[in-house]
């Protein structure tokens, strides 16, 4: 396991945490669809869907193996996907059966085009230095009165971990980055993780509603 040492935040900095994360996802994809795919993630998907016209606009923002994709396809939604990591890009958009497009997180604009973005497990790749500029162009591309869904790792940690790089969240470390959000925090809960040999794992999720406007 690497050192916790949390990152810098250089530009050399920030192109090796997504480097090297990237590069494990696209080295361990296999081995990270096994592990997820099958994940039980009803009860989260249903609070997010219901806050959605029948029928919308969904991005699955960092959908690693489609497996949210693909249940929202079967519920009628339509569905944009995107990820990061080249392989799993290949392998979402064999078990979908939708293009998945091959984006950085950082490229991403879009306006006004979504009624909801699930942003699940995805965000917290981020150095906390670039989440900001993400969510905002998230917000842009929703509707107004449109959904984001998020969800990060519990705590205060942020760097390497496993291979990877981490921000973990807690409820009053997540505000500031959610400053410019003018629209409601609908919802901010802990929750354990669904695969039972890693139950003692917490997780935080937010659902956001932006605001209409008038």
């Amino acid at each position: 396991m690497e050192s916790d040492k949390t990152i810098g935040t250089s530009l050399d900095s920030l192109y090796t945490a997504s480097k090297k994360t990237l590069a494990y996802y696209d080295t361990m994809a296999q081995a990270f669809t096994q592990d997820t795919r099958d994940a039980k993630m009803g009860p989260l998907q249903e609070k997010f869907l219901a806050l959605l016209p029948a029928g919308g606009r969904i991005l699955d923002f960092g959908c690693g193996t489609g497996r949210d994709t693909r249940l929202f396809l079967k519920a009628g939604f339509h569905v944009d996907a995107l990820d990061g990591s080249s392989a799993l890009c290949k392998a979402a958009t064999l078990y979908t059966g939708i293009p998945v497009k091959h984006m950085l997180f950082q490229d991403f604009h879009a306006i006004n085009h979504y009624d909801g973005i699930w942003a699940c497990a995805s965000l917290l790749h981020l150095p906390p230095m670039e989440l900001s500029p993400v969510l905002h162009h998230l917000a842009e591309a929703l509707h107004d009165n449109g959904i984001l869904y998020l969800s990060f790792k519990y705590g205060n940690f942020s760097g390497f971990r496993h291979g990877r790089y981490f921000t973990d969240f807690t409820e009053a470390s997540i505000l500031p980055y959610l400053k410019f959000w003018t629209g409601e925090i609908l919802n901010c809960w802990k929750s354990h993780d669904v695969r039972p040999e890693r139950s003692k794992e917490i997780w935080l999720n937010l659902l956001l509603k932006k605001q209409a406007i008038k």
